[in-house]
């Protein structure tokens, strides 16, 4: 039941771009097209889970109270830390990227050096010790936001599609009305509050 109740939360309830305001950088830019912000979300999905693991056993291991030198707690490096891992992450990831997935790998362009600095999968990493997830549960809870992250981008990118077919007027165009179509997007989302 429990991990239920954090994928419903993670996805639904607190959505980590629409309730949260974290990674709105990506979300913003990638959402033009469908099919690049799916690409991005299954990117930012395998670094989110890859990150919190690895977050996850750095913290508990290296960085907790008593972990290392007994006495010492080295927790006051977690961000540095966490960031330096994240980045590695997105260096792995580009590699792959640009060995598999050409196509992908231009068409996510800038975006994809990006990832590094994507404040949701820090925050998810750095939640994830703060609610005092087992591991098991970090992954759950690290999966359960970016499937969130990818249904906010993928939604927010059809709808940016289905404008570009409409007559919007000239000072409206562009960032001005995917700004208040996010807000309304969010305001969707807030549908769930009560949900768990």
């Amino acid at each position: 039941m429990t991990y239920f109740i954090i994928i419903i939360t993670a996805i639904f309830v607190n959505n980590i771009v629409l309730n949260q305001f974290l990674g709105i950088c990506p979300f913003l830019g990638v959402s033009k097209k469908i099919s690049t912000a799916a690409g991005m979300s299954g990117a930012v999905m395998f670094v989110m889970v890859i990150a919190t693991i690895v977050t996850y056993l750095i913290q508990t291991s290296v960085l907790a109270k008593d972990a290392i030198i007994e006495g010492v707690d080295l927790s006051f490096m977690q961000t540095i830390t966490f960031i330096l891992v994240i980045a590695s992450l997105v260096q792995l990831v580009e590699i792959i990227l640009k060995k598999v997935s050409p196509a992908l790998y231009q068409a996510l362009g800038v975006f994809l050096p990006l990832i590094t600095t994507n404040c949701a999968i820090l925050g998810v990493a750095i939640m994830t010790i703060q609610k005092d997830f087992s591991l098991m549960e970090g992954v759950v809870f690290a999966i359960a936001s970016s499937i969130g992250f990818g249904l906010a981008l993928v939604l927010f990118a059809g709808l940016r599609e289905h404008m570009d077919l409409m007559h919007i007027p000239k000072g409206m165009k562009g960032i001005p009305i995917a700004l208040v179509v996010a807000g309304i997007l969010a305001m969707a989302f807030m549908g769930f509050s009560g949900l768990v």
